[in-house]
């Protein structure tokens, strides 16, 4: 048996419990703290770290009588933030002392940010990380903890876009907790994408259940589409990259040209998400946004739901070397008018549909963007 100090999320015992994949009742918790230390935010991340800092108190929590397997699973938890495990002596509430491992980052991985707080995670943040942690844990065992590691951004950003899908509603009066049925739900690759199969019964229309179907999706996150356009040059941008799915069906043109397009990251709205992306690929400021619509981009095969807009923006010149070099992008843009871009439309000349569905509305909108 081993014993622990937790100084951040997982002194949130229902993530504990999670990772963990069993209920704390026959561990000893209490509350205690280590000198000379401090807790603060990981900048731009949402979770802390742990800095030696003289005449500092952190506070935590000790954890004793954890097993082999207890730690393993922390391991490999806190391994896809790539902290290890450190023996430091803590201080307890009754005035006596324990030896316990601590969790610290590798140095000067992360940045440190402002002092953290644990309420203000767990209200920001704590619905998210159990979403996120509940993927992590279902691939304990079955794939290294750098995986995880290389693929914990994409797990939260599917895990914010979960949050949003809980919310979104039509007023379809059916169950779907009455009316689907689960025998199966494997977790069966985790990546950029994640890929999950299940195995489930569906009410049908007439009122009976179905047949057991074997179905998968394709896991993403919640993207935002956007079409920059000129009102008074009556104009807009599109950008140009090399899209690797394309390549994959055989398509000889795999470069295509779009709208500008991304992941809403945890924390961001789609418009600032849209505001953001148009800088990065295009190196545009849009003045306004323009809604124009939100829908699942192919409810058949895959999670990933879009936000569309038209962005209003002063389009004067265009780029050889936009997107994020950290992502593996490389973007050209250019300026069609109007009137060339529709008809490259109606000619099939792209090979977008997003970018098809933006022409139509902006064709419908585009005397009152311009009045």
């Amino acid at each position: 048996m081993s014993d622990l100090f937790f100084y951040g999320t997982l002194r949130y015992q229902p993530l504990l419990e999670l990772v963990l994949g069993r209920s704390l009742s026959d561990l000893a918790i209490s509350q205690a703290s280590l000198k000379d230390h401090s807790v603060y935010g990981v900048k731009g991340q949402a979770f802390p770290l742990i800095a030696a800092e003289s005449g500092s108190v952190a506070k935590g929590l000790l954890v004793q009588n954890l097993s082999p397997n207890d730690l393993k699973k922390l391991a490999f938890y806190e391994g896809g933030f790539e902290y290890d495990l450190s023996s430091r002596t803590v201080d307890l509430a009754n005035g006596s002392t324990a030896e316990a491992l601590v969790f610290y980052p590798e140095p000067n991985l992360w940045t440190p940010d402002v002092l953290w707080s644990l309420q203000d995670w767990v209200d920001g943040w704590g619905e998210l990380t159990l979403i996120a942690a509940q993927e992590v844990m279902a691939y304990y065992g079955k794939v290294d903890a750098s995986v995880i590691a290389r693929s914990f951004p994409s797990i939260r950003t599917r895990a914010w876009a979960k949050l949003a899908a809980r919310k979104r509603k039509t007023g379809d009066p059916r169950d779907a907790r009455k009316d689907v049925i689960i025998h199966d739900h494997k977790r069966a690759y985790v990546d950029y994408f994640g890929m999950e199969e299940v195995a489930l019964q569906h009410r049908r229309h007439d009122g009976s259940m179905g047949a057991v179907l074997n179905r998968n999706g394709l896991m993403q996150g919640s993207a935002v589409v956007v079409l920059p356009y000129d009102p008074v040059r009556d104009a807009v941008l599109l950008v140009e990259q090399f899209r690797t799915p394309v390549f994959l069906i055989d398509d000889p043109e795999p470069w295509m040209w779009e709208p500008v397009a991304g992941m809403i990251d945890p924390g961001e709205t789609p418009e600032q998400t849209a505001l953001r992306e148009t800088q990065e690929e295009a190196q545009v400021a849009l003045d306004t946004l323009e809604f124009a619509g939100e829908a699942y981009s192919s409810s058949g095969s895959s999670t990933e739901y879009v936000y569309l807009y038209v962005g209003r923006a002063d389009l004067t010149r265009t780029i050889d070397n936009g997107g994020l070099a950290s992502e593996g992008e490389d973007i050209r843009t250019q300026i069609l008018p109007f009137d060339a871009f529709m008809a490259a439309v109606d000619s099939n000349g792209f090979k977008d549909m997003p970018l098809l569905t933006l022409a139509y509305w902006l064709a419908r909108h585009r005397d009152r963007l311009r009045a």
